[in-house]
């Protein structure tokens, strides 16, 4: 693994020598240690974290207060990969000078690289306000979680023909607006395909197929922690899930049968010392 930190220039460097990019979400310290020791490129602290590990319905109730939160503890462990905080919902929908000012908590108050915010068109001149504060930006387009039920549910975007050219436009306006990459979820790979040979900056994918700059996956669910639901695009590369159990399911019989703790995982007096004891 290289040492040297991930930056702007390198991704952009990436995509002009066709290496491909890596990313992963990560909530917490021990997830990103791992993560930035095996050299991955771009860490999330994606607001993801509201179904993944805070047990909300949907991404929609998470806080700025809980995306710091996490955010700093993901710094903590973070040396090489470049950091990105994800902007939750009304965050930066409500005024352009609000959107500033929380991008701003995550670069001063959690140490990020960087912020990712959802939408097209619409988030444009918030995406430019940002970079011009000094906030590099993420773009997001196709399947925005924060607006899913204005997008009728967790569907793929872009197979008709003016919702295609929709997304087009989107991305090269987002690229104009100075976004240094756009994430595409949930495209047709024949649509990301072109997204991705118009764009200059780099696009990276979660479930638009494999012509992409780079992919994204949550780590949970590549890990096989999460549990329920599977989206087509997601592959897990282990089946923790089942291993956690079980450790959970012998450790539990153990101590019902007293067989934990042996003597190996106890602590013991000298019998002199034992002797003095009155009781």
């Amino acid at each position: 693994m290289k040492e040297d930190k991930v930056t702007i220039p390198l991704l952009h460097k990436m995509k002009k020598e066709n290496q491909k990019i890596t990313m992963l979400t990560a909530y917490d310290y021990p997830f990103a240690l791992l993560i930035d020791k095996c050299g991955i490129e771009i860490i999330l602290v994606g607001d993801s974290v509201g179904n993944v590990v805070l047990g909300y319905e949907s991404t929609v109730g998470v806080t700025m207060d809980e995306m710091i939160h996490h955010t700093k503890a993901v710094r903590r462990a973070v040396k090489r990969a470049f950091l990105i905080g994800d902007m939750p919902f009304m965050s930066y929908n409500i005024s352009i000078q609000e959107a500033v000012r929380n991008a701003g908590r995550f670069m001063k108050e959690a140490g990020c690289d960087a912020v990712k915010l959802e939408g097209g068109l619409d988030v444009c001149d918030t995406v430019s306000a940002i970079i011009k504060a000094g906030i590099p930006v993420l773009g997001h387009i196709g399947l925005t979680p924060q607006t899913v039920s204005k997008l009728g549910g967790y569907k793929v975007q872009g197979r008709l023909a003016k919702e295609a050219e929709r997304l087009i436009d989107s991305a090269v306006e987002l690229e104009k607006a100075g976004c240094f990459a756009i994430v595409l979820e949930c495209l047709p790979e024949e649509l990301a395909r072109i997204i991705t040979k118009k764009l200059s900056i780099p696009t990276i994918g979660i479930g638009a197929g494999l012509y992409c700059d780079g992919q994204v996956l949550v780590i949970h669910d590549l890990l096989g922690i999460t549990t329920g639901f599977r989206p087509k695009f997601v592959k897990n590369y282990a089946n923790l899930s089942d291993e956690i159990l079980q450790a959970i399911n012998n450790f539990k019989e153990d101590v019902k049968q007293s067989r934990f703790p042996a003597r190996d995982y106890v602590f013991h007096m000298k019998e002199e010392e034992l002797k003095k004891i009155k009781g």
